[in-house]
């Protein structure tokens, strides 16, 4: 999906030739090696405080010719994107409206979207409904947590979860104004992760229970209670944490992933998984420890590392071979952080045993992943692709096994110095 910006809206409702340029410039080259499915000509316009809602449907026209000049109409659909804000009403669903006062742009719009088969766009945030009215919105069910029911008095559908019924409250609008064909595509959704002070629903188990219920929720194709078995399309908001945005805490903590790459919480993606939220997430609640490798540890010492702890450590480092659960990501951190964990629960989750010469760090939240499940003390290494296991060990040998890493790796360390002492001699300056 690639989206004209709102700045450009009004070169390209101007004059064709602008998005002809565009397109001949910024697709062409990309397409089909890159998937692209849609273009969104305008982010949530009747938000913006330009009010640049006038110039979207010439500008989406515009785009649309360059596409059948290209032959790419069909291939490449044209919309929109819209905050939940277009609607006037949105409870009880049945009663969803559009806001009159952006009649005179959505009409021609909707229009558009029904004449070329284009979905509605909408970004639903049902955390913002349970943050700004929290004693009418219960958290649960802005999670898809809840064990009650909200029922529509107009049509008497049950609801469970807000998403659903923000949802539904669109399609009842699109009906009310005879748009009944449209689909609608949800283009943002989330959680954040981390707020201000007055922001309590923003944390990492929020976060993390919204979007995994809501994959689980979308890929289970159970549709929502006015549209039932209607295929869900979600794009999950957002990737990254964005460290530079503007506005509270909360506006800079959307993302699944941290800059660094490292993730924020575990997530399964493919809605089959099982997550244990008090044990296996959150080891603060229980005292579990993990350890990984630090990220600011040198490869040449996290390789040493790893080659230590899969030999004379005894850890089973299978797992992170090619083709097994925690070979990706193919990096050294990741793999380090997954011997690291063994090791150190193999020999009683001690501190000495999360040192690695000051590259292992002890972390109190879960790092597995997917299917790759980190080993806790006193527990079995499980996963769901393969059948190895690998026992704790309690033996009174644990401490010699440290203090024989310790001399091991001080050694490498040495040798590594040396070797580094003497290449500085070629070095010019």
């Amino acid at each position: 999906m690639v989206a004209v910006p709102n700045s450009d809206l009004l070169a390209f409702s101007q004059f064709q030739s602008n998005a002809d340029s565009w397109l001949k410039n910024s697709i062409l080259p990309y397409y089909p090696a890159a998937k692209i499915t849609y273009i969104t000509v305008g982010l949530e316009v009747t938000e913006s405080p330009d009010n640049a809602s006038a110039l979207v449907v010439p500008a989406m026209h515009n785009v649309l010719a360059a596409l059948k000049k290209a032959g790419l109409h069909k291939r490449i659909k044209v919309s929109s994107t819209h905050s939940l804000g277009v609607l006037s009403r949105s409870f009880p669903p049945s009663a969803g409206a559009f806001n009159s006062s952006h009649a005179s742009f959505l009409k021609p719009m909707l229009e558009f979207l029904a004449e070329n088969q284009s979905p509605f766009m909408i970004d639903l945030y049902p955390y913002y409904a349970y943050r700004d009215s929290p004693k009418k919105v219960s958290l649960d069910y802005a999670l898809f947590e809840s064990s009650s029911e909200v029922i529509d008095p107009n049509t008497g559908l049950l609801y469970t979860n807000m998403f659903d019924a923000q949802i539904d409250a669109l399609y009842f609008a699109l009906m009310a104004l005879n748009f009944k064909t449209i689909k609608v595509m949800v283009t943002e959704t989330g959680w954040p992760s981390k707020g201000s002070p007055k922001e309590k629903g923003a944390t990492p188990d929020n976060a993390q229970t919204y979007n995994t219920n809501l994959i689980r929720h979308v890929l289970n194709d159970t549709g929502t209670p006015a549209k039932p078995g209607e295929e869900l399309d979600v794009y999950i908001f957002s990737l990254f944490n964005e460290n530079r945005k503007p506005g509270l805490e909360s506006e800079r903590n959307w993302g699944l992933f941290y800059p660094d790459k490292t993730s924020i919480y575990n997530l399964d993606f493919t809605g089959k998984g099982v997550l244990d939220m008090t044990n296996s997430t959150d080891g603060s609640k229980n005292g579990t420890t993990w350890c990984i490798a630090s990220s600011k540890a040198s490869e040449a010492d996290l390789q040493n590392a790893i080659d230590w702890a899969c030999g004379p450590g005894n850890v089973d480092c299978s797992a992170i071979q090619p083709s097994q659960p925690c070979f990706e990501p193919d990096n050294l951190v990741s793999h380090a952080s997954f011997a690291f964990n063994s090791y150190y629960q193999q020999n009683g989750a001690s501190d000495v045993a999360c040192s690695f010469g000051g590259k292992g760090v002890k972390v109190d939240k879960d790092p597995s992943y997917d299917n790759c499940i980190y080993l806790t003390a006193g527990g079995i290494n499980k996963t769901a692709s393969s059948n190895m296991t690998a026992t704790v060990n309690t033996s009174s040998s644990s401490h010699t096994d440290v203090c024989s890493w310790i001399c091991v790796f001080l050694l490498t360390t040495l040798i590594a110095v040396i070797l580094n002492l003497g290449n500085m001699c070629d070095v010019s300056f």
